[in-house]
Formats: structure tokens, sequence, C-alpha cells
């Protein structure tokens, strides 16, 4: 039978039968190059012929002039037109996450039986400057327009704000590059592949007080793909026992808290209003959570988007492993660390691979399902039955998903 749509879906889950990656790096060549490698990756990792994909879907790269705003489309003509529908989706850095909602929603809704999902960019120097023209009705673009609050400096003021309130240093945040480093060393698709110390982090020129050039993520080239199919087509093929995507969380803010850690640049009052029960990210892993029907006590291992040292200590409580203001205690002790009891970025995060945008929440669940298939070699954590990876885009925009196997 054709993988065209014959549903099949068990529940809320549908397998994912192939991964695939293009090393990241600084390359300047075009990201649709990177992005076909991928996919051609995942397709031979997956045992799926091109021609039996029902239906490709593309994270959008605004870099790439008008193929990167129709990726789906662009992808689907460097493979070969062979008829598969095509969707295209931007998120910022949600667009992966958001990428495979739309590929697991086709497939639970019968529309296709195998989705290729592929994320693929070609990143500037240095720090992402706006995008898309003068948006006056975006609290992110008010941020840089208004306060010259770029990334790493909005990465800075979430840093400072820890320090005050939690009390902790530096040589915290240093840690967490320390970790990530270790781990990124042994990932070959990364793209900084050497241990690093504290008293490096230390020595490296401040970017954004507190932090500094090994706090914050490069920018990179880079390309991901997974090719997801229904369970039904999985036994077809051949694969009992998938790893499988048991939840997709796509949520928004809740008023008042519209914009993470600045809600007072927001274009709407945060004042007089009762706080939202909880963070915007904390809400998307809390999302993911209730569909899946798991907790965070049973995670084995997560992937979080560390822009920063500190942000990843943030995200540790936002994906309830920990109390507020815990954060750098779990690094202290390794908890975070391979070998440690919830190991965060074993991929070595951004902190090793740089920023691809849409890419990266695709190079996540890559990360969580090899660790899951037992595959990930040194990397590997024993045991491993549930990951999540997490992520939060510009504008509103957050992605979590949640794999078991």
């Amino acid at each position: 039978m054709s993988a065209r749509a014959d549903g099949g879906g068990a529940g809320g889950d549908v397998a994912v039968l192939g991964t695939g990656m293009h090393a990241w790096g600084k390359w300047g060549r075009s990201f649709v190059e990177y992005g076909v490698a991928a996919a051609r990756a995942a397709l031979a990792d997956a045992g799926v012929d091109w021609r039996d994909v029902g239906a490709v879907v593309g994270a959008d790269t605004v870099r790439g002039g008008y193929p990167g705003y129709v990726a789906g489309a662009t992808f689907a003509r460097a493979l070969g037109w062979q008829g598969a529908r095509v969707m295209s989706v931007y998120a910022a850095c949600a667009s992966g996450a958001q990428a495979i909602a739309a590929a697991r929603a086709q497939i639970l809704a019968g529309l296709a039986d195998v989705v290729l999902v592929v994320g693929a960019d070609a990143a500037p120097k240095g720090f992402f400057a706006p995008a898309g023209g003068e948006r006056p009705d975006d609290p992110d673009w008010l941020r840089f327009r208004v306060l010259g609050a770029t990334n790493p400096a909005y990465f800075g003021l979430l840093a400072r704000r820890r320090m005050a309130v939690h009390g902790e240093t530096p040589e915290d945040f240093a840690l967490v590059k320390v970790k990530n480093a270790a781990a990124g060393a042994l990932n070959p698709y990364a793209r900084y592949r050497r241990p690093v110390t504290a008293a490096e982090v230390a020595a490296s020129p401040v970017v954004a007080d507190p932090l500094r050039l090994l706090d914050i993520c490069a920018t990179s080239d880079g390309a991901a793909a997974l090719v997801l199919a229904s369970m039904a087509y999985a036994r077809r093929h051949g694969v009992a026992d998938p790893v499988r995507v048991r939840a997709v969380s796509t949520v928004t803010p809740v008023y008042p808290r519209t914009v993470p850690d600045l809600p007072d640049i927001a274009t709407d009052s945060a004042v007089g209003a009762a706080p939202a029960p909880c963070s915007f990210r904390e809400s998307i892993a809390r999302a993911a959570y209730e569909e899946a029907g798991i907790g965070p006590e049973e995670l084995s291992l997560a992937e979080v988007y560390d822009l920063s040292t500190a942000l990843e200590l943030q995200w540790y409580e936002d994906l309830g492993l920990c109390g507020e203001g815990e954060g750098a205690r779990l690094v202290r002790e390794g908890v975070t660390a391979l070998g440690g009891r919830v190991p965060v970025n074993v991929s070595g995060g951004l902190a090793s691979f740089g920023e691809a945008v849409p890419a990266q929440a695709l190079a996540q669940v890559c990360e969580l399902t090899r660790q899951l298939r037992g595959t990930a070699g040194a990397r590997q954590v024993p045991g491993a039955r549930v990951g999540i990876a997490v992520n939060q885009g510009l504008f509103g925009h957050g992605g979590g998903v949640l794999v078991v196997r």
C-alpha cells in the first residue's frame, strides 16, 4: 500500500523512523544543500524511498530569500517532484517544533502515512538582527529598536536577574558551558568539539555583562530532518517498537506575562492584573506533560534551547527538574551532566552547535531519538525511555516535543 494516506495511528503517537543531520559550522553554502543532505540521511536511516513520502513540511528560514519562505516546496523540488503535499511553517526558534506538530497532525488525520520534516539555515556572522521590516506591535522588535537590546543584551538581562533574585554567579553560568562542551566534544555533528574549562569561560571577552563570549551561543549553518510515520506504517515497515512522538506543545503566553522576563516592554499592560499561573517557558513544558500524561520525574533526559548559559538554568526550573532558584544547584551537583540523574543537552546544545534557527528543534529530536534507540555512542544515557525538547521563539511562539519508547 502507498505511504500516502491510510492513517492507522495509535492514539496520538507517531513513529520517528529516521533522523538525519548536516554538520553545523560556517560552510558558506545554500541552506537548500544542507537541508537536502539531512533529508537524504533521514530517509536512508528510515529505509524509506523518497517516492513513498506523502508530505513534506519545511521549517522556514528568513535568510534564504523566497525559497526560504516556502521551505517545504523548496526541499520537495530539490529532492525531485513526486506529488507530495507540502507545507512551510515559521516560528523563529520554535519553527522545527511547529513543523513536527504539522507533520504529526497530517499523519493522525490520515492525510499521509509518511512525512518528511526538514529545517536548514545559513546564518550571518554575529548576532541576529531584526528581519521583516518595522513591526511596532511586536514586543521583540521593540526590544531591538526602542531599548537597543539585541539578543545578547536580552540574555544578559536575564542573567543579571537570576544573580539578583537567586544569588547565582558567573561561575555558576560557566559550569553550564563546561558541561555542554564536554558533551559536544563527543558529537560529530557539533561545530565546536573540544572541552572547555571554567577558566577559559572567565577569560573570554565580556559581551553583555555578566555574560562572556563562551556563555552565549554562536550563529551557525546546519540542518536536521526527521521521517515521521503512522504507527501502522511503522509496523508494516518492520519496526515493532519505534521511538514515538507522544506530545507536541505549541502554546502561546498567558496574559499578563506576555513577554518572558521583560513584561514591561509589551504593548499591553502588565499592571493591574494577577500574575499568570506560570511563566511562558514553564507553560510550554506543562502542556507537553499534560498531553503525554507524563511528569518531569519520568524524564530520562532533556534538550533545551541554551541561547545562553543562564537561560539553561532557567529551563531546569521551567521543566520542573527543580524548584525556583535551584537551577545552579543542579549543575553544581552534576545532576544535568552525562552520568547525572537527568542529563540536559547531551548533544552539546547550542553551546556546541550554534544556532541554525529552523533546524535546531529538529536536531534536538534527532538527539532524543538516538538516545532512546540506544545508538548515541559515547554520549549514551543508559536506559533512556523518555525525553523532552523545548524551545522559545519570537512573538509568543513556543515549542515542546516529548518522545518516548
